[in-house]
């Protein structure tokens, strides 16, 4: 990634928060390197040097600044195709990928050899895929060495790292203290038991309480809670080991801080990259609004930063679109919260009314029909679960953002029970696609006042590559009646 020296000194002297985890700032004078947002004496030009990631400028030699934190920094957004491969395997790496596997199955996983990903990584981050794991599970331990209680060997196992002497060398080696300063100067006091506390950024504007409407409507009862402006949910993770642990996730709002805070049970400690990565997917927080929001226009007036909402699992999101084929919201709710209580898997210890997690796709699959039945599930959407777990099991079919849309689309639309609607439905919101939007959906052609859905994806042209966002803002329009924007000045923004 080429990175202009002037521009990137212009945004960091206005500290201007829509650069934040695009690039970072060495200072030869001070051997640190900082986010552009950064709340220190403006570092000269002559002494600055920019890098396009935390791992190209710990290559360089520098040290992560103490104050602004570049492991806080959020990540970058995915518009640009020529970077699609790259951050696929970052965002991979981001989540721990790395930690129980190799970069063969790195590179298989996303569908290229080992040789190119080496080279397209290292035209994009300026180091190699290894080297930059290397920094994100420093990274990561220096969160949890600065914001939790844990031990240190436990911190260094959950970061990735398979020794403590490996990570106390690597560490000392790279940042030239040992990892027990940052204890010292950690400001809380926390007991070794007490829950982890993390922070995820984003780029402002951001639409929260739209987002937490948005999910909270959908809330699968056992399952998620929203409470006022408070998002929790329960969620199980795949441990390296193979094995899946139960936990939960709570999540709020710093807004000045440009952030959201995470609270996790200790049960958690291992699986933090991949909560934290299911997280960043569910609240979108790799959207860039302002680029987004210049490009809709007049449509997003009435909510700047809307972001569309993911999903923690792409099955559950299948299964949700499924179940809430032609029925209201309040049903779709009723009747996934009854195949979470009987054929999910309980927490350990119930949460602020969280009792379960929803069930995985194995666990659906060797669900018989007529227990299916029974909960309520007619009989076509049975077999459109079915139907789905099977292709999840059997690894024909992929629902995460590295899946690629049009085959993936493609490979849904081919199981029986499951059309345009749910197909893009999903890929909206599954698979993170910016673009997916479901063009027979009837608040859409109603709002544009159009009669299909060829219509509809006539008028939405305008509004590619981002015409999910689009789609979420007529609906959220719809959704508020007389209090919101008019669905007359939709159909003209769509003419």
């Amino acid at each position: 990634m080429t990175l202009d020296p002037e521009v990137c000194y212009k945004a960091v002297s206005a500290r201007d928060r829509r650069f934040d985890g695009w690039f970072f700032v060495g200072v030869s004078s001070t051997g640190i390197y900082c986010r552009p947002v950064c709340n220190v004496r403006t570092p000269r030009f002559e002494n600055c040097a920019f890098y396009g990631s935390a791992a190209a400028a710990e290559k360089a030699g520098y040290r992560p600044c103490l104050k602004c934190r570049p492991e806080l920094a959020p990540g970058g957004a995915r518009f640009d195709a020529s970077r699609e491969l790259a951050d696929a395997a970052a965002a991979m790496i981001d989540e721990g990928f790395l930690n129980r596997a190799g970069l063969p199955a790195l590179a298989a996983r996303i569908g290229i050899t080992e040789r190119h990903l080496r080279r397209i990584f290292a035209d994009e981050f300026g180091v190699s895929p290894v080297e930059y794991a290397q920094t994100q599970r420093l990274l990561l331990a220096k969160r949890l060495l600065t914001d939790t209680a844990l031990p240190v060997t436990e911190i260094a196992l959950a970061s990735g790292f398979g020794s403590v002497r490996r990570f106390n060398g690597l560490f000392k080696t790279r940042y030239g203290f040992a990892p027990s300063r940052l204890r010292l100067n950690a400001r809380h006091a926390a007991l070794p038991d007490a829950d982890l506390v993390f922070q995820l950024a984003y780029r402002p504007p951001f639409a929260w309480h739209a987002l937490l409407d948005f999910l909270g409507d959908r809330a699968i009862e056992g399952v998620e809670l929203r409470e006022g402006d408070v998002y929790t949910r329960a969620l199980s993770i795949e441990r390296q080991d193979g094995h899946t642990v139960a936990g939960w996730c709570r999540v709020t709002l710093l807004p000045d801080r440009h952030a959201l805070q995470v609270t996790l049970p200790p049960v958690l400690a291992g699986s933090v990259p991949q909560v934290l990565g299911k997280l960043r997917h569910l609240f979108d927080l790799g959207a860039r609004p302002d680029v987004i929001d210049a490009h809709l226009g007049p449509l997003a007036t009435a909510t700047p930063g809307l972001r569309v909402p993911g999903a923690i699992d792409g099955f559950e999101m299948a299964v949700r679109a499924v179940v809430g084929q032609q029925i209201t919201v309040k049903g779709a709710r009723r009747l996934l919260g009854r195949l979470a209580l009987h054929f999910g898997t309980p927490l350990p210890v119930p949460v602020q009314g969280l009792t379960h997690t929803f069930p995985s796709a194995a666990q659906l699959l060797a669900v018989p029909p007529e227990a299916l039945g029974e909960a309520g599930i007619i009989r076509s959407r049975i077999a459109a679960i079915h139907g789905v777990a099977q292709a999840i099991v059997d690894a024909h079919l992929r629902l995460d953002p590295l899946a690629p849309l049009e085959a993936t689309v493609k490979a849904l639309l081919a199981i029986k029970g499951i059309g345009p609607w749910t197909a893009q439905y999903i890929a909206m919101r599954a698979l993170g696609s910016p673009d997916a939007i479901p063009v027979d959906d009837l608040v859409l052609r109603q709002a544009l006042g159009v009669a299909d859905g060829r219509a509809v994806a006539a008028r939405a042209t305008r509004w590619a590559p981002w015409r999910a966002y689009a789609a979420l803002h007529i609906w959220r329009a719809a959704a508020q009646g007389p209090a919101g924007q008019p669905v007359e000045t939709l159909q003209e923004v769509g003419t």
